[in-house]
């Protein structure tokens, strides 16, 4: 069916040959993959929340285009500070100018860089701070447990946080990932902020370390959910970036293979990972997809793209095609 929407048309006229082309046949087929009645899994590495993916990936969430996602923590937790703390940010075009002393003058000032991007301490950070302390400490008194993404659900829908919105909220993924109870795998949600403030607690025994599930936990989830929902057409996997947030959730398909013995257990059924990390010795982010074959995680058949590209700039594009803009 011919596109309609007007980034489409200009994607579907323009992007004819090498790293454009690749964007427009990795967005027909994971639109075709979800056509077909397959899911998608999205992992988020990076900080494509500071880059407000949130803008195009909110909508994807509420037409029902990913059914689950894997991210930092970071990116996890970025979403809702540039949901209550957007006028506070600072951008510097000129980021590659800076100085040592420059770098330490924004610290002293509460500010915390991410490429052109200072996001301020006290507006993001701490203005969630208390907020969340307090769902930890409650669910603590109740003897609950639950994963890191839940707790910020819970924050999201508890509403405490609305009178500090400073972005229109139907760009907030993770609000629009928690309206819909998506389920989230966050792998490795220590290294981030709310996970270093969370250890500063256990470390002042005014929590328990228990209080929040681990990332084992976080696999045998996924793997109950792939197995229920490796069926049929499969599930899809859209990757943008690499490290953790990609090999993560990528490895649950060969581990339930060969350490659960699931001898007819579906590999991942489309794949799509948007890198500017080069092909080298040992790397996951710039690895091509036929070495994920040898691994288990990937069929011989299984459509596969590699865009060679900045994600901040692709995704959208690949977004907009999948939801006809």
């Amino acid at each position: 069916m011919r596109k309609t929407g007007a980034v489409s048309q200009f994607l579907e006229k323009n992007f004819l040959h090498f790293n454009s082309a690749s964007v427009v046949d990795a967005a027909k087929g994971y639109e075709a993959h979800l056509t077909d009645g397959g899911k998608m899994l999205i992992s988020l590495a990076g900080a494509m929340s500071t880059a407000e993916l949130g803008i195009s990936l909110a909508e994807m969430i509420r037409q029902g285009k990913v059914d689950i996602i894997s991210c930092t923590g970071a990116n996890l937790e970025e979403d809702v500070m540039n949901l209550v703390a957007h006028s506070h940010y600072k951008r510097i075009p000129q980021y590659r100018d800076l100085s040592p002393q420059d770098e330490w003058d924004l610290l002293q000032n509460k500010y915390n860089r991410v490429t052109d991007t200072c996001i301020p301490e006290e507006a993001a950070f701490r203005k969630i701070q208390g907020h969340i302390e307090s769902i930890w400490k409650n669910a603590e008194k109740k003897e609950a447990r639950y994963f890191p993404h839940e707790y910020m659900y819970q924050l999201l829908l508890s509403g405490v946080l609305e009178s500090e919105y400073e972005i229109d909220p139907k760009n907030s993924w993770l609000l629009a990932a928690a309206e819909r109870n998506l389920p989230i795998v966050v792998p490795g949600w220590e290294d981030s902020t709310m996970g270093n403030i969370f250890a500063s607690y256990v470390i002042k025994n005014k929590l328990k370390a228990s209080t929040v599930k681990s990332g084992i936990e976080y696999m045998v989830e996924l793997a109950h959910w792939y197995e229920a929902n490796a069926i049929a057409k499969g599930i899809g996997f859209f990757q943008i970036g690499g490290g953790i947030a990609g090999d993560f959730a990528m490895c649950v398909a060969p581990m339930l293979e060969q350490d659960m013995e699931m001898e007819h257990i579906m590999k991942w059924r489309y794949f799509c990972q948007i890198t500017d990390s080069t092909t080298s010795y040992g790397s996951y982010s710039g690895c091509i997809p036929n070495e994920k074959i040898t691994w288990g995680k990937l069929d011989v058949d299984t459509p596969s793209y590699v865009i060679e590209s900045d994600a901040t700039i692709v995704a959208p594009l690949i977004f907009a095609w999948i939801l006809n803009y």
